[in-house]
């Protein structure tokens, strides 16, 4: 997760679009129109970004929590936090859920 002033498209971006489920939906999905590829999600009222790390050939990626994790679809045993939505730092409720 990035702040959002931290987030600079430099090729592309006129390949993003933006999909929203619902208006109420507080993420906005951006994908490719080239290869419909995920891109990143924007969080407006968090002000921050999801950037799929796959877009960032160049980072070195060292998970340290799991987020949406009472979602998720694939248990993942790695000894991380895991929390039901957000950290609190970041605008949830802090709330762990079990492995």
């Amino acid at each position: 997760m990035w702040k959002s002033d931290s987030v600079t498209v430099t090729a592309g971006a006129e390949y993003i679009a933006t999909f929203q489920k619902t208006l109420e939906s507080i993420s906005h999905r951006q994908y490719c129109t080239k290869c419909g590829g995920h891109v990143m999600i924007s969080h407006p009222t968090l002000g921050l970004f999801d950037v799929m790390a796959a877009t960032l050939p160049t980072l070195t990626f060292n998970p340290s929590v799991h987020v949406h994790y009472s979602a998720t679809v694939l248990p993942i045993d790695d000894g991380l936090p895991k929390y039901r939505d957000f950290p609190i730092e970041m605008g949830g409720s802090g709330e762990l859920v079990p492995q």
